[in-house]
């Protein structure tokens, strides 16, 4: 009989019954609460309510998983964001919507924050192996707005978009670690306003509305 880990990977397009994002949304949370380094492939496979071998159908092994945790979860963030933002005209409108989405994608769901935010980035070896493609689509897709902008004359036009749209995205990530790590308990969300502002009108007494 054939080793479970050398049965063929499911693509995509072949995720019967659910199971493949059952997998990843139970890996989650045994991740996020019991951390990446300390949980099993089986206890995985007991949260998502399925047999050890069941997990190995979809994924090489745990490092697989945590992967596949943040392809998935990007690609839909990123369709979501696009789709937000697809029959807005107005530049900034489309600013404040990414924000609002990017915070509140993990501010109603800690697991994934903590995921996101502690466990990948604790994983050197996913920190060396993975494709930084879909965060490189993320900004894009924030750097495009602001290009926009600019075109419209709603931005300066010798703005640096590449660097302002990083300026942006990681000052969402950060709120979103600091959230994390945070002792106190507050909404995610309260956060997207301030971010907003200052990042449209800067920190002088004489911002450009």
């Amino acid at each position: 009989m054939a080793s479970p880990r050398r049965a063929p990977k499911v693509t995509t397009r072949e995720k019967p019954n659910g199971k493949y994002e059952a997998i990843l949304r139970a890996a989650i949370k045994v991740f996020a609460r019991g951390g990446f380094f300390n949980s099993k492939v089986a206890d995985v496979a007991k949260e998502a309510g399925v047999a050890d071998g069941t997990v190995y159908l979809y994924f090489k092994n745990k490092d697989d998983i945590l992967v596949s945790i943040f392809n998935h979860v990007t690609e839909e963030a990123l369709s979501r964001g696009r789709a937000r933002i697809a029959r807005v005209e107005d530049p900034v409108e489309k600013l404040k919507r990414i924000v609002h989405a990017h915070l509140n994608l993990y501010g109603r769901d800690r697991d994934l924050a903590v995921v996101f935010q502690v466990e990948l980035r604790s994983s050197t070896k996913f920190m060396e192996q993975f494709s930084a493609t879909k965060v490189t689509e993320y900004l894009d897709m924030i750097r495009g707005v602001i290009e926009e902008g600019q075109e419209k004359g709603v931005f300066r036009e010798n703005l640096n978009t590449k660097i302002a749209a990083k300026v942006l995205f990681g000052a969402l990530d950060e709120m979103v670690t600091n959230w994390v790590l945070s002792r106190k308990r507050y909404s995610l969300i309260t956060t997207a306003e301030p971010v907003i502002d200052i990042f449209l009108n800067g920190i002088h007494s004489n911002p450009t509305k």
